[in-house]
């Protein structure tokens, strides 16, 4: 038993958090494309959600989840901190950016304003993305003090936690008003920009979103 099976569409950031952790690590693993609540994601999600992972007999759901055990199954470097207060402001970076900054950069800006808007000729929704921005700046300006002192979110070395935040940053890169936003955060694009250019998220950069946004 060696490789792991990823399974998710590869445009969701947290199933690039997992690819991004297997390459880190240097476990092998396979993709396994699905949608959410497509019979492969139900098969391995209680709530069909994902991305799950299958390695043998064991099957996990949840990005953290299949991030840790990525780094404590296998040999390789460490993807979490060792000292107790760096480990614990690793996992608080890790459950803020899941339970704040995704439902406002990912869920709401990008997909409800972007990617699957809810506008009958499916243009941008302009009110909802001029409703968002005064957070999007906020949320920007905080993670940037995060990262202004060694260029990580804890410990001082790449973690599961920047695994976890990077994507979001990138899809944010990407669209205009977070672009210009993010741009005016000097230390958070510093950030983006050097972690961008590790082996490790290079190779698992994704598709476009609009090819997923095609096969909707």
């Amino acid at each position: 038993m060696t490789g792991i099976e990823i399974v998710g569409v590869p445009q969701s950031n947290y199933v690039w958090t997992c690819r991004i952790a297997a390459e880190e690590k240097g476990v092998a693993y396979k993709l396994t494309p699905a949608r959410p609540h497509s019979p492969e994601a139900c098969a391995t999600h209680p709530f069909g959600k994902i991305p799950s992972m299958r390695h043998g007999d064991v099957v996990l759901c949840e990005s953290q989840a299949i991030a840790v055990y990525i780094n404590r199954a296998f040999e390789g470097p460490a993807l979490m901190p060792q000292t107790v207060p760096a480990l614990a402001q690793a996992l608080q970076w890790i459950s803020l950016v899941n339970t704040t900054v995704d439902p406002l950069l990912v869920r709401q800006y990008a997909l409800g304003g972007y990617f699957f808007s809810s506008k009958p000729d499916g243009t941008p929704n302009r009110e909802l993305i001029e409703t968002l921005m005064p957070k999007v700046e906020q949320y920007l300006g905080v993670l940037a003090k995060a990262v202004a002192g060694d260029g990580h979110l804890a410990g001082g070395s790449f973690t599961i936690a920047d695994m976890t935040l990077l994507p979001i940053l990138y899809y944010a890169s990407k669209l205009p008003e977070s672009g210009a936003a993010l741009a005016r955060q000097s230390a958070l694009q510093a950030y983006l920009d050097r972690h961008m250019a590790r082996a490790s998220v290079k190779a698992t950069i994704p598709p476009p979103m609009s090819d997923l946004k095609k096969r909707a």
